[in-house]
């Protein structure tokens, strides 16, 4: 029977691997199962903290909006603000109010006094 030689596939999938471990150190760029392994693993994390940024951004954003608001004495807690901005139907997202209260606290306070009215 005559000798087989395996085609270029499997060697090409296995480039293609080895080029998105290259950065990493050690065995985990040089093994080739360890590297599939820690290609998973990257992409589990990746895919994992792509929603846990989204969570630790609005924590972020609340954390601002409720110091600037409890520094103000204006309201007393982020909810209420929330609350009376809903039912005023003014839309602001937290991101834009968090870049308010730190760049333009005035601006907060005069949005903070619409809403009371």
């Amino acid at each position: 029977m005559t000798r087989i030689k395996r085609g270029y596939i499997a060697r090409r999938r296995r480039t293609k691997i080895r080029l998105f471990t290259s950065t990493f150190r050690g065995a985990h760029s040089r093994l080739t199962r360890t590297i599939t392994q820690q290609k998973i693993r990257a992409l589990v994390s990746a895919h994992r903290d792509r929603g846990r940024q989204k969570r630790d951004f609005r924590r972020l954003w609340i954390t601002r909006i409720n110091a600037v608001i409890r520094d103000n004495k204006v309201y007393f807690s982020y909810g209420r603000l929330i609350n009376n901005l809903y039912k005023r139907q003014l839309l602001l997202n937290r991101k834009i109010l968090a870049q308010i209260a730190i760049l333009n606290k005035n601006c907060l306070d005069m949005i903070s006094n619409e809403i009371i009215k």
